[in-house]
């Protein structure tokens, strides 16, 4: 199995991705904490440093060409500091931002967490601020959306719908890559997966999976939900837990997690969970195979601190890793 993986793996530098969704900045504010403030019961920071870092949808683009895939991003940001900074990393890391959308109209949002701790101590998040701008509408940005999928499809081997919520995938956007895409097709939706129907797998987390349903029962849950999506497959993501794989009729399979049970940070785990799922599907990997490879990628991603992203390399290595460590 872990040659086969491997295999797999070798194939994802052919492959070219299509992502569709939010993009948001991830700022991370580090400083120390010197005193507490005579002017309220709070502590006091003294700056370090702030690093801007691609997430949502942008992170997932990032995750990809870690992997090795050509990724396209079509998505929305405001022509602000954000949206310069962010435009600015994912074209240094290689992302295809062409289909980018640059307007006054929006405003990009920015997620600015504040870690903070003692001056030679292990920073801890304290606080996060968001700034969101106002629910796309604009007719002439929406139009654009449609055109740049509708190109960028032509020549794709794999297709992420990464929705956040605020607003650049909608119902036509959707619909659209239905009726045209003849290649995998992977959701990822925060609050509206029951919109997005009849695609070729999604990837909540198990929380989500119960929420939209309404039961404690995992499996119960995940036929009832894939049921309703009508999509191939389902990939729940479990944490500590690892994952479980729905498959036609298939019954579950429940996949181990690898590596530590504690996690460092998960923020962006999702991103690099569905990265790695479709670059897998794209390369030809069946449904398990796939996720086992994306369970491999997540054990990974939730070691690192901050919104990071899998290489091929470190995939590779963690199989083979893996393979050393299991049982003879």
């Amino acid at each position: 199995m872990h040659d086969k993986l491997i295999s797999i793996i070798e194939r994802f530098a052919e492959q070219r991705v299509v992502i569709l969704g939010d993009t948001i900045a991830d700022k991370f504010l580090h400083g120390s904490i010197s005193r507490v403030s005579r002017e309220a019961p709070v502590f006091i920071l003294r700056h370090q440093q702030t690093e801007t870092l691609p997430g949502g949808a942008a992170n997932c683009a990032m995750n990809f060409v870690a992997l090795g895939a050509r990724v396209s991003l079509i998505s929305v940001t405001g022509r602000d500091e954000s949206g310069s900074e962010l435009r600015a990393k994912l074209e240094g890391a290689g992302v295809d931002i062409e289909g980018m959308i640059i307007s006054d109209k929006v405003q990009t949002t920015t997620k600015v967490r504040i870690l903070a701790g003692q001056s030679h101590s292990s920073k801890q998040q304290v606080i996060r601020i968001d700034y969101e701008g106002a629910p796309l509408s604009d007719e002439e940005i929406r139009s654009a959306i449609l055109d740049r999928v509708e190109h960028a499809l032509k020549d794709a081997n794999a297709c992420v719908i990464s929705d956040y919520n605020y607003g650049v995938v909608d119902a036509r956007a959707a619909e659209l890559i239905r009726k045209t895409a003849d290649v995998p097709v992977l959701v990822d939706s925060r609050f509206r997966l029951l919109e997005f129907t009849g695609f070729t797998a999604a990837t909540p987390n198990e929380e989500e999976v119960e929420n939209l349903v309404g039961t404690e029962d995992l499996e119960t849950a995940a036929h009832e939900l894939k049921k309703s999506l009508g999509h191939h497959a389902l990939l729940v993501t479990r944490g500590s837990q690892g994952m479980t794989l729905l498959e036609g009729d298939a019954a579950p399979v429940h996949i181990r997690a690898v590596g530590s049970q504690q996690a460092v940070d998960v923020t962006g785990a999702g991103d690099t969970v569905i990265a790695t799922f479709a670059l897998a599907l794209a390369s030809g990997a069946s449904f398990l195979d796939a996720a086992r490879l994306a369970n491999y990628a997540g054990g990974l991603v939730v070691m690192k601190r901050g919104t990071a992203t899998v290489s091929a390399a470190e995939l590779e290595h963690a199989i083979r890793q893996d393979e050393q460590d299991s049982p003879r």
